[in-house]
């Protein structure tokens, strides 16, 4: 590619980095799909971004998914392309997107994991450490109330990781999150999560440095990370023996499905989980019906194994 297709590049990653609150791992994405195209360019002979049609841009959809990417990934790197030619655009670097309209080949429908009610309960329950030779308490309570939390409301691991102590009104009982898209929605919180908050919180201020907003934090005093939480839900499962493998979507799934389960709101659970499109929701409906289906093959009298005669 041309200096001036390479710069255009960088200003998008740039402007991704600072105005759109994306992941570190999407930003990461979008830096690795771009620089596939780039590199698919060069070996094409196109030094310029707007030299790419709709069938260039078909013939790398191709390549990427018969170089073994999966139907989802080559998802992700259309849509990578689309919001780059999208800022091009934008900028008057470009007329057209070439992105449009291409489409990824059709990836299986995969059904997210959740726990049932009973389990979630048991995870919650697991009794906090009473004294540091069984674990700092102070962190436990911290980690009690971020389980609480992301099932109570929902939340992404993003949204809980930038939550600041203004966004959350324990006596309302109320949180409000700034979401994808920098979409902002007001969430209820649980009353159990609203005593573990409080518990958490009372004990904030020996970890906390004086000018930290978020409201969960780690040993240094400053906002607790992504990847921290992630190893840390881990580890809590394996030190006490919990049958899953725990990780932040788990209790956003398990939320959603036992949400959906209970009211059959499909438009609430929607607004709760901050989705933009119906369909992103009603893949919970897939695992209500897989439940009753289940359910129907151990009850239903006709559904039941026919046992051989003679």
């Amino acid at each position: 590619m041309s200096p001036d297709a390479a710069q255009a590049r960088a200003q998008f990653l740039q402007r991704l980095t600072q105005e759109r609150r994306l992941s570190i791992h999407t930003q990461r994405a979008y830096e690795r799909d771009l620089a596939g195209l780039a590199a698919w360019c060069d070996r094409q002979g196109l030094a310029e971004w707007s030299a790419l049609d709709h069938g260039h841009v078909r013939m790398f959809s191709a390549h990427s998914h018969a170089a073994g990417l999966a139907p989802r990934s080559v998802q992700r790197r259309l849509s990578a392309v689309r919001s780059f030619y999208a800022f091009l655009q934008r900028e008057g670097l470009c007329a057209h997107n070439p992105a449009t309209d291409v489409r990824a080949p059709k990836a299986p429908r995969r059904l997210p994991r959740t726990v049932d009610a009973d389990l979630m309960q048991k995870v919650l329950e697991t009794p906090v450490p009473a004294t540091a030779g069984e674990g700092d308490p102070v962190l436990a309570l911290r980690d009690l109330a971020i389980m609480e939390l992301f099932y109570s409301s929902g939340l992404r691991l993003a949204e809980l990781v930038s939550l600041d102590l203004t966004r959350l009104d324990l006596a309302a009982r109320l949180v409000t999150v700034l979401g994808k898209g920098r979409r902002e929605r007001i969430v209820p919180v649980g009353s159990r999560a609203v005593e573990a908050l409080r518990r958490w919180l009372a004990q904030r201020g020996g970890l906390a440095a004086a000018d930290e907003t978020a409201v969960f934090v780690g040993r240094n005093g400053r906002r607790l990370g992504a990847r921290a939480i992630q190893l840390r839900l881990a580890a809590f499962a394996r030190r006490n023996g919990l049958p899953l493998k725990l990780h932040p979507h788990l209790f956003r799934h398990s939320f959603a499905s036992h949400l959906l389960e209970s009211s059959h709101d499909l438009r609430g659970v929607q607004e709760l989980l901050g989705h933009a499109n119906l369909s992103t929701t009603q893949i919970y409906t897939h695992l209500d019906f897989q439940h009753l289906a289940h359910t129907y093959d151990q009850a239903h009298p006709r559904a039941r194994r026919v046992k051989p005669r003679g």
